[in-house]
């Protein structure tokens, strides 16, 4: 839910495929079995075809601290994703004549700024203008105690509005917290209870709820971030995301969903194909995946340390999912990495051999970064021997020697290249190289 410079919110699967019915299970085994021997990723994926699941496969930890296993069945924190359910919801609403997708929101928010100018339709769309909250630099400060839902709509008027509604699209977790309240008023149930009415317990779908304080013992998995080794995360009360990401899922009960929403079983035909209609790179609860020359439609999630992904490709009616609870590698490479050996398309197991270093080796690269390239700042610090960096209003990543001067950090694609004798840094990511100078 909290924005990041290095992470991205859309993936661009990128190769040339065609559909196979059967694949290479042990290769793909092999490529997790590298990623958890090197502690790059923890979580799980599913991929289905045809409605049937035809992988599935669970790596790390979902209680590093009581060395828990990660199963089939573990339930994590899916983020954003929960978006697709809540549009999902919406439209069973509008096909109720309960909701009005073009009613502005001031008959639900009667003091609203531009409530009267504001739809339910811009909001699902992420064309209202309100500004989104989990932007704000004070969030972490507060995004763990329970809120309530005036003080959520306080929080969101309160951000103001960052553009004309409907002028333009910006993505916004505030749209889909209103949303969530709309459902509650318009239904007048808890959002727990219209998903479990109306998605969760017709598809059968017993691992999938609006979570609550994370339980271990429930089989509920806690999320890390990898500092040189899993730290905990801290852990958002789910009374602030509602349902812009407030679901816990496992990867199979994603695939079941995705292929009951592709295949009209949520919502209706028409529903869905306003649903999928794109607008500025967003359609409603969903987005675009390309893979190669096939286009597939789903949704990203994140939300403390855990990160995750649905997608549904019609080409061959395959339905993909994962979820994370920890990674240190790049997320969209392994959704390659599957795509392709579900259709049958080249991918390497990944060489992830490093260099090691003392604590005092790192002593040369300490400091402050800037660039006359890019308006932002780097510091650079260390962990014992984990050297760790922080770009200005950013969370702070752990960063991994490869050779000499030379480091990575993998979930986000970022090398930095340093000199100390000249007291430089090069950041590269994405086709993208910037110059910075210490301080």
């Amino acid at each position: 839910m909290k924005n990041n410079l290095f992470l991205f919110l859309f993936f661009g699967l990128l190769a040339t495929v065609t559909f196979a019915q059967d694949f290479d299970s042990s290769k793909l085994d092999s490529y997790f079995d590298a990623l958890e021997t090197h502690n790059k990723f923890m979580g799980s994926v599913a991929v289905s075809q045809d409605a049937k699941i035809i992988y599935t496969r669970s790596v790390g930890f979902a209680d590093v601290e009581n060395k828990i296993k990660a199963n089939e069945n573990t339930k994590y924190r899916i983020g954003s994703i929960s978006k697709t359910f809540t549009a999902a919801l919406v439209f069973k609403g509008v096909e109720a004549g309960k909701i009005d997708l073009n009613q502005t929101i001031d008959k639900f928010f009667p003091t609203f700024p531009k409530g009267d100018k504001i739809t339910v339709q811009q909001l699902l769309y992420h064309r209202s203008g309100i500004h989104n909250f989990t932007s704000e630099e004070d969030y972490l400060s507060w995004n763990t105690s329970p809120k309530s839902e005036k003080e959520m709509i306080d929080i969101i008027i309160k951000g103001g509005s960052d553009f004309e509604p409907d002028s333009r699209a910006e993505y916004s977790n505030s749209n889909y917290v209103l949303l969530s309240i709309i459902l509650e008023k318009t239904f007048k149930k808890q959002y727990s209870e219209i998903l479990k009415e109306f998605i969760t317990q017709p598809l059968g779908l017993k691992n999938t709820y609006l979570g609550g304080k994370i339980d271990v013992k429930k089989n509920e998995s806690k999320s890390y971030k990898w500092m040189g080794d899993w730290k905990l995360e801290p852990e958002t009360d789910i009374s602030v995301p509602l349902g812009a990401g407030g679901i816990v899922s496992t990867p199979s009960d994603l695939v079941k969903f995705s292929d009951a929403l592709f295949a009209g079983k949520v919502v209706k035909e028409e529903s869905l194909k306003q649903m999928e209609n794109i607008k500025e790179h967003y359609g409603m609860g969903l987005f675009q995946f390309p893979f190669g020359n096939k286009q597939g439609f789903g949704h990203t999630g994140g939300i403390d340390g855990f990160t995750s992904i649905f997608t549904h490709f019609p080409d061959g009616n395959v339905s993909y999912a994962m979820t994370s609870n920890g990674t240190n590698f790049n997320n969209n490479d392994i959704s390659i990495a599957v795509l392709s050996a579900v259709y049958n398309e080249p991918y390497e197991i990944p060489q992830l051999n490093t260099i090691e270093l003392s604590s005092e080796d790192l002593d040369q690269y300490l400091g402050v970064y800037s660039s006359s390239e890019i308006p932002l700042k780097i510091t650079i610090t260390k962990e014992n021997s984990t050297l760790i960096a922080q770009a200005t209003g950013q969370s702070s990543f752990s960063l991994e020697p490869t050779e000499k001067n030379k480091f990575k950090f993998d979930a986000a694609g970022v090398v930095l290249e340093f000199n100390p004798s000249e007291h430089t840094m090069v950041l590269k990511q994405g086709g993208g190289v910037f110059t910075f100078r210490k301080e």
